[in-house]
């Protein structure tokens, strides 16, 4: 049965598991697998063996999760999101406007809703959802990728998450949705010279988006040009991570003991400052790992684009890829005060169920994209 007139029934069982691609689950169990110990790292030297534990459980039970949901995602036929895009595109407005009428405020933001006494970023499944919808456009626009008209309406498309992102105020996960249209759009072939004056738009209007931004989101936000100029304030959090990553050395300190000194003075160093953590139990040699794995973990997801049996699902994958990618320079640019503080997480990694199972469920799309790139056997 075709593609086009198959039942989601149908493409479920016409499945082929065959072609189910090892290394790149192998790669994301070991990231998530490096998170986990981080994790229980950075949480025992903030509250002792219980509390190192308690978020162990925690970050597993959402592992368990998010596999479930990949290898569910890697069963449906991906084509379905094509049928689906609409409904989609409304969900992720759906959730994110939502988020701004109920959610719950965390470090000054409107970021979670708590359902049954669990906090849910929508913002992080929003940006996997984002890749697909685009996708699906960008795809069925080959012949035209070249003009004005298609940068402008993928734009349109991604402008209304964005913005309704960046009012919570999230800056981070707004950025990534801006990686996200600029990775797909120049990877798909659209015109440069539209793209770049497009880009200069967006810089003339950066001011404005400043503007708009709370008091200590700028601070926070130009801290890396001179950390310690406010080193007390606003800088206080960057200046304790500078020390973290410089003190792990080549080999680093050992786990939970490589914290002492600087456990405590760096918030949310689970979530968005994980990397501080591997930095200074693990060492130089540690972050080299991190690095190498997410390496090959983005070379297999352009591999997988690359061997697509379409045009859509190649552009997942490279919209993936440009998600992970973007994500982690930011994030470790942040911790290495080399780029602003913005709170993004380093996938897979960083503490937190909502970011760890919507990209479970982006790889289990990605999975079956690799599975459905050779004709099934049913």
């Amino acid at each position: 049965m075709g593609v086009a007139t198959a039942t989601l029934v149908d493409s479920v069982r016409a499945r082929d598991w065959r072609h189910f691609d090892v290394q790149l689950l192998l790669y994301v169990l070991l990231l998530i697998g490096l998170g986990v110990v981080m994790g229980y790292s950075a949480a025992f030297n903030d509250g002792g063996t219980v509390s190192g534990m308690s978020q162990t459980v925690k970050t597993l039970i959402w592992a368990a999760i998010g596999l479930t949901l990949f290898f569910v995602a890697s069963g449906v036929d991906y084509h379905w999101l094509r049928t689906l895009v609409v409904p989609i595109y409304l969900l992720v407005l759906g959730l994110l406007a939502l988020t701004m009428v109920i959610g719950t405020n965390l470090f000054g933001a409107q970021m979670s809703v708590t359902v049954a006494g669990l906090d849910f970023q929508f913002s992080e499944v929003s940006k996997v959802l984002m890749v697909t919808v685009l996708a699906v456009f960008l795809s069925g626009r080959r012949e035209r990728i070249g003009r004005l008209s298609t940068i402008v309406i993928a734009g349109a498309i991604m402008a209304v998450p964005t913005f309704l992102v960046f009012r919570q105020p999230d800056l981070g996960t707004a950025m990534v949705f801006v990686a996200i249209l600029v990775g797909m759009l120049f990877l798909a072939g659209a015109s440069l010279g539209w793209m770049g004056l497009m880009a200069a738009m967006v810089i003339g209007a950066a001011p404005v988006a400043v503007s708009m931004l709370h008091d200590y989101q700028r601070q926070r936000l130009f801290c890396f040009l001179d950390p310690y100029a406010d080193a007390q304030g606003a800088c206080y959090q960057l200046l304790q991570a500078l020390n973290a990553v410089g003190s792990g050395g080549w080999l680093g300190r050992g786990l939970t003991v490589g914290g002492e000194g600087q456990r405590g003075y760096i918030p949310v160093q689970s979530t968005d400052f994980i990397f501080t953590v591997v930095a200074e139990d693990l060492g130089f040699l540690g972050g080299v790992v991190v690095l190498t794995l997410f390496g090959l973990l983005v070379w297999r997801i352009l591999l997988i684009g690359w061997r697509a049996q379409d045009a859509m699902g190649m552009m997942i994958a490279v919209g993936l890829a440009t998600m992970i990618v973007f994500q982690l320079v930011v994030n470790i640019g942040m911790v290495t005060g080399i780029m602003p503080v913005t709170g993004i997480p380093l996938p897979f990694v960083t503490y937190g169920g909502s970011s760890l199972i919507s990209l479970m469920f982006g790889m289990g799309i990605l999975q079956s994209i690799r599975m459905r790139s050779h004709k099934p056997t049913l």
